[in-house]
């Protein structure tokens, strides 16, 4: 068996989480966002905390971080789970390098996002969701394949992370562990090195938290980019695992 095992997500949205829940499993690697220095580079007008710290880390040449996603999985286990952030998949970045993963998805109800993301950055644009991107390389996958990738809801993890994770597990040919669903809290060598400025309250968990609707209303300046939000959402949301 060997899986590589590309989780396409948005900021906020429990992605994190889910690379701990993968990293939990002896015979995986994991990594970390390996396309956002590259990312920071292209997009210098738009300062993610954490800017510096990434490009001084991490390797920012697009070509050489794809011939380490797509050759040999490290520490010669057979999964290597990658935590993908769609929005960093910008135009100029060809796609052909995917088509060797595995692809999946990994969504959140906008208004939630949205909420979240305000935290960190204070003018988002339908882009930095990581929603359009997650719409147009879920269509490629199915057209390339014939098959419906695999889409997970972040509500729906929350509520039953052992009965979401099996059904990933199978769909992507890998049996389910339980030790998926717990993990020592704190830091890990796998972070990105923005961690510090990102992780804060995933650094105190051990487990999937509880499902909680946050309650929180969308500012009325983001009401166009929530509604574009939403249309792409529900896109993805119509062929979730459940």
């Amino acid at each position: 068996m060997s899986l590589r095992l590309a989780m396409w997500s948005g900021p906020r949205n429990i992605s994190t989480a889910m690379m701990r829940s993968w990293g939990s499993r002896a015979d995986a690697v994991v990594c970390d966002e390996p396309l956002y220095a590259h990312y920071l580079t292209r997009t210098a007008d738009r300062r993610h905390p954490g800017y510096d710290e990434t490009l001084a880390n991490h390797d920012a040449e697009l070509l050489s971080v794809i011939r380490w996603l797509t050759g040999p999985i490290p520490q010669e286990r057979p999964i290597f789970y990658q935590k993908q952030m769609a929005h960093h998949l910008l135009p100029e970045v060809e796609l052909e390098w995917i088509d060797g993963l595995t692809s999946a998805f990994l969504i959140r109800d906008p208004r939630e996002m949205l909420t979240s993301l305000l935290e960190f950055l204070p003018d988002p644009r339908v882009e930095d969701t990581g929603l359009p991107q997650q719409a147009a390389l879920f269509e490629r996958v199915r057209q390339r394949t014939g098959l419906t990738p695999p889409v997970l809801d972040a509500a729906d993890v929350l509520r039953n992370p052992r009965r979401m994770l099996a059904l990933l597990c199978d769909a992507v040919d890998v049996p389910f562990r339980e030790e998926m669903l717990k993990w020592a809290p704190g830091p890990r060598d796998t972070d990105g090195a923005w961690a510090p400025f990102w992780y804060a309250k995933v650094y105190e968990t051990t487990t999937f938290a509880p499902y909680k609707s946050k309650g929180v209303d969308v500012p009325e300046r983001l009401a166009g980019v929530l509604a574009e939000c939403e249309r792409l959402y529900q896109q993805l949301y119509t062929h979730r695992l459940r």
